[in-house]
């Protein structure tokens, strides 16, 4: 049976990276060795890390004033390594969700921290607006997409001071105005590569801004300097995520996977507005591309696990919701097929046509 892959992260990847990493896992570059056991020194691989940092600032429109390095330690790493850089008095965050809600606390472990403004109350079914920030603030920290929650920010703030954005889940998704940020991190494991890898774009005039010693390691001057070479990087997601790099660039680049994330989502939002026995759980103007949540309308919610029972016999994987918002979740990234979307939306029909 065909398996269609709606896991949040890990998640789907093409199967042009899929194949490419398997075959180097094996052999490459045809030096006889696996990628797994060559030297992150050695020319063939560093030519790879190169070549995926050179694939960024061209896909993303990366300008001259802005450097991309690739990191451990996920994007969890960077709710500390941001403050620790950027943040010498104070700071402002938008609370959009669980991530966002992390970031704020560790950022307030370097300074005074100003949430702007939050949707928890409502268990973050909608974007904040009509918010203001101090424009003493040294940066505004955002997250763009809400894995959990399915809610994405669609209109980028216009603020007086520089951004800082958790891109993990929708990066390479829509075009970026790199320009308006002085760091921009994402997590592979959604739209780039295996977890292990993340991938950041820095200001290079904002590094050294601050007073504190940094570690080493947390000093994101260290890998500019380096070209992330400081240490042993993830070899194996590091090449994953220039194959992913190399095929968003054979399909037409950000602005075709754009478009085609618009289409898929208005595909499965339009099931989920017409079919009697589901809803959406985030408000309507700031529902996620990447993300769809929804729930069994009230009167339905008795069949919540068989409709669970009847999507995954239909070979619907990882399609169950966060515990923090129940019923069902269907991450949709770069990766995931139109066809795949429609073969969701069928199974929701017939589960539909039995009640």
């Amino acid at each position: 049976m065909k398996k269609y892959n709606f896991y949040a992260g890990p998640s789907i990847l093409s199967q042009y990276t899929i194949k490419n990493t398997a075959d180097a896992i094996l052999d490459f570059a045809n030096t006889g060795l696996s990628l797994m056991e060559v030297s992150h020194r050695s020319k063939e691989f560093v030519a790879v890390c190169d070549e995926a940092r050179n694939l960024v600032k061209e896909l993303l429109d990366v300008p001259s004033t802005h450097d991309t390095i690739f990191l451990g330690g996920g994007a969890s790493m960077q709710f500390c390594m941001v403050p620790y850089n950027f943040l010498k008095k104070k700071a402002s965050y938008l609370d959009t969700g669980t991530w966002a809600s992390k970031a704020i606390k560790e950022a307030k472990l370097f300074g005074e921290v100003n949430v702007v403004a939050s949707s928890k109350e409502k268990n973050y079914t909608f974007i904040p607006k009509n918010y203001t920030v101090p424009d003493d603030s040294d940066y505004f920290h955002i997250t763009t997409n809400n894995t959990i929650y399915g809610t994405q920010i669609h209109n980028i703030p216009k603020v007086n001071i520089p951004l800082a954005a958790d891109m993990s889940s929708d990066i390479f998704s829509r075009p970026i105005d790199v320009s308006k940020y002085d760091v921009i991190y994402a997590g592979a494991q959604k739209n780039l590569a295996p977890a292990g890898v993340t991938i950041v774009i820095v200001r290079k005039d904002a590094l050294n801004s601050t007073d504190r010693p940094i570690p080493t390691m947390l000093n994101y001057m260290t890998h500019v300097e380096k070209e992330s070479m400081f240490n042993t990087p993830p070899v194996v997601p590091v090449f994953a995520a220039l194959q992913t790099l190399k095929w968003y660039k054979e399909n037409g680049g950000i602005t075709a996977m754009q478009k085609k994330n618009e289409e898929k989502a208005a595909v499965l939002y339009n099931e989920i507005d017409r079919n009697k026995l589901f809803k959406g759980t985030a408000e309507t103007e700031d529902r996620s591309r990447m993300n769809v949540c929804f729930v069994m309308n009230d009167e339905y919610k008795e069949l919540e696990a068989e409709f669970t029972t009847f999507a995954v016999a239909a070979g619907m994987v990882g399609i169950k919701g966060h515990r923090s918002v129940g019923g069902f979740r269907a991450s949709i990234y770069n990766a995931m097929p139109l066809d795949s979307v429609k073969a969701l939306v069928r199974t929701m029909h017939d589960f539909e046509r039995q009640h």
